[in-house]
Formats: structure tokens, sequence, C-alpha cells
């Protein structure tokens, strides 16, 4: 299916070539080649949940904005009643994610713009030998907790491992971008969302009580996740597309140095005495404090 994909995304553009070649040629190869246009529904078919996603985040951003206006929380105008410890034990990267434009995980999509990624680096490398095998990622199959006490509102568990092919190629298995995972409902108006979790690791149900640091799942490759990691945010409602982005304050946390981290990403990083007390950014390590 993935070799299929990626012929489909090429394909497609030799039948538009084709289409607007027969305006100027009588030739009979470009009528045909103009079949190749084809392949774009071949290729949705094949990603949709990436298009679905997209119309959903064009109608998210749209409520959103007119739900607050020029007033979308920031660290500067929201303040949570609640503290965040991290979603896992041990020492993980930010590998994605701030709360500062510049280096926010996506911006300009409101329910992600606070949002984290985490993985487990060793050297600059985030698996042992094969690129291409899941179980071969340090952060794979690792406990995921749950951040503060709340209820279960969503749970998805039935998605397999997205293919990952390396340098960024990956062929998703899911019927969502999230792949599987969990929406847990905090107070009124803060849920956390945890992403990309492994199929069948999710030990908790809608209406489920659950308590801080308490094990959830466990991490996986699901969805559309170039490699295994932990997707993290926490937004002002259940919905994953047309809630609002709330910055996350965590308790007790350390940042520290990632050595080599260049060799894994060679983006800037904030520099780590500009950093709010208690929020992180992407290119640290961090941890329990």
């Amino acid at each position: 299916m993935y070799y299929l994909y990626q012929f489909s995304k090429t394909a497609k553009y030799i039948g538009i070539v084709s289409l607007v070649a027969t305006f100027f040629s009588d030739l009979m190869i470009f009528q045909l080649l103009c079949l190749f246009g084809l392949f774009a529904f071949v290729e949705i078919s094949l990603n949709f949940s990436a298009w679905k996603c997209s119309v959903f985040q064009i109608i998210g951003k749209y409520k959103v904005n007119r739900k607050f206006g020029n007033e979308v929380p920031s660290v500067f105008n929201y303040k949570s009643e609640i503290e965040y410890t991290l979603p896992f034990e041990g020492k993980w990267v930010v590998v994605n994610g701030c709360y500062t434009k510049e280096f926010s995980h996506s911006w300009n999509i409101p329910t992600q713009r606070y949002a984290y990624d985490f993985i487990i680096l060793k050297d600059g490398k985030s698996y042992e030998n094969n690129p291409k095998s899941v179980e071969e990622y340090y952060c794979y199959n690792k406990s995921i907790l749950a951040p503060a006490d709340g209820v279960i509102v969503e749970v998805v568990n039935n998605a397999e491992d997205s293919l990952v092919f390396g340098n960024g190629r990956f062929y998703s298995r899911a019927k969502h971008i999230a792949g599987n995972y969990i929406v847990i409902q905090h107070n009124e108006a803060e849920y956390s969302t945890l992403a990309h979790l492994k199929k069948d690791s999710i030990n908790v149900k809608a209406g489920e009580k659950v308590i801080r640091g308490q094990i959830i799942a466990k991490c996986g490759n699901t969805g559309n996740s170039t490699e295994p990691h932990l997707h993290f945010q926490l937004q002002a409602g259940k919905s994953f597309y047309s809630s609002a982005g709330l910055p996350i304050k965590f308790n007790n946390i350390k940042l520290t140095i990632v050595p080599n981290y260049e060799r894994f990403d060679d983006r800037l990083s904030m520099p780590k005495e500009q950093i709010l007390e208690g929020y992180i950014s992407r290119g640290y390590n961090v941890s329990d404090g």
C-alpha cells in the first residue's frame, strides 16, 4: 500500500501536466496520460485520515478564532489551576513543542499550538540498530502515565503501528492522525490528549477515573507518526480538532542539555535561561525534578 501511495503522489502530476498539454497538442499520448490524474483519488483514499484531518483542522481553526478572537490562550493570559506532571517515567527528550511561536509544535493549528512530542535519545539516536523496526526505538513500549487526576472521556485502541521507512517517511494504518489515543478530562475546561499509543496497550476505558502517575498505556507508533514517540497536549475541550490548545505548566521538572542532540535535529533551541519556570521547549531532556 505504501509504494502504491508513493507512486500515486507522483503519477497524479503526470496526469495534470498531460491535461495541460492537450490544450496545445492533439497527440493521443497526452490524452492517455491524462488518466494518470485519477491517481489523485487513489492517493486520497490511501491516506484518507490525513485529508480528513486537514478539513477538520480548517473548520476547527475557524471555531477557535470565533470563540476566543484575539484572546486565544497563552502563557500570558491563561493560568491553569492544575500543575501537570510528566506523562512518562525517567528522562525523555522534547523534540517538538514550546509555548512560543518560534519553537511551537504547530502554532497555526489551534489545538496543537502547545503540544509536545517526546522520545528517548541515546548518543543522538532514537533507535538501537534498525530504524525501520519500531521495536528498536528506545521509547517504544515504555509506560505512559496520567499527567493529573481526571476522568477518561475518549479512548481509541484499535490502530496498528504505522510503517517506518526512515528519513521522515512513514505509512499510517490508522483512521485518525493521532492513531490510538486517550483523552482525559481534568476539570471543567481542561482536557489532555496522549497520542500514538501502542495497540491493545491502553488499560483504561471511558468513564473511568485515573490518578496522577497511573500507568494508562504504552508508547507506540500509530497514526501520523514518523517514528515511535508520545504526542501530548492540553486543550480546552474534548475535540482533538476544534478545541483551543492550552499552555502546559509542569510541576517539579528538570531540564538538561541533550548530548549530541544535533545528530538528531539541527534546528535551533530556545536558550535554557529564557525558558519560563515550569515550562519546556524542544531540544532538552526533561525529567522529574
